[in-house]
């Protein structure tokens, strides 16, 4: 299932969703730009922009590398269809958020819940040496809000039958929770199958669960107040 819209148009202009998704594309770009004409120089700039556990994360030394690398890293992404996909969640949910909570408020949400998913995954891959990049883990916060907030919107999605596509309509909530599952579910084979501090590449599904549960605990110190 992938999610096309929602029904739940913003009630002001989301300039700093905009704002958030233009520095991923421009930030990415660059990377990607890199890696196509000098492949070396590339990753090494993934890397310096990256999260890397091992590296940067060393819970008995904190530093404010621990803070810096989760916000480099939540800017580039790692392929053109990981920042496509990242950014029309975004998209999606983001502009409602912003609404709920302001876009000043919206801003330091988003960083945390970005942080929060940063500082999950390195506590469980604390000698990971993989580079871990992409807007994910705040972008998980954004949909924990939104499940809190519109529960109710209605998420239009598409699938494949086969090669028949099919399109539908469900509450926001049973698609968050269906995603959410899916995150806990991914982690847990990950973890039977090589362990917890295993050091794999692909999708940091902790950061996802992370970045989600910071966004579920934030959300109401950060909406608006009603008078």
């Amino acid at each position: 299932m992938f999610p096309i819209s929602d029904n739940n148009p913003a009630s002001r202009f989301p300039f700093i969703n905009l704002v958030l998704i233009a520095l991923n594309v421009v930030a990415s770009y660059f990377l990607f730009k890199e890696l196509l004409f000098d492949q070396a120089s590339g990753e090494a700039l993934m890397t310096r922009f990256a999260l890397v556990p091992a590296r940067d994360f060393d819970l008995s030394h904190p530093s404010l590398t621990q803070l810096i690398q989760p916000l480099t890293s939540m800017f580039v992404h790692g392929g053109i269809l990981h920042l496509v996909l990242n950014m029309w969640s975004l998209w999606i949910f983001g502009d409602n958020i912003e609404s709920a909570f302001g876009s000043i408020k919206y801003l330091v949400f988003y960083l945390l819940c970005g942080i929060a998913a940063a500082f999950t995954h390195s506590t469980l891959h604390q000698e990971s040496l993989l580079p871990v990049v992409g807007a994910s883990g705040a972008i998980s916060g954004v949909m924990g809000a939104y499940m809190l907030l519109f529960p109710r919107a209605r998420i239009r999605m598409f699938t494949l039958l086969i090669f028949y596509p099919i399109f539908f309509e469900i509450p926001a909530f049973v698609f968050l929770i269906i995603w959410f599952v899916g995150q806990l579910l991914s982690a847990g084979t990950m973890v039977a199958a090589q362990g917890a501090n295993a050091d794999i590449g692909g999708i940091a599904f902790f950061a996802h669960i992370g970045g989600f549960v910071a966004g579920l605990v934030l959300t109401p110190f950060f909406k608006k107040r009603k008078r």
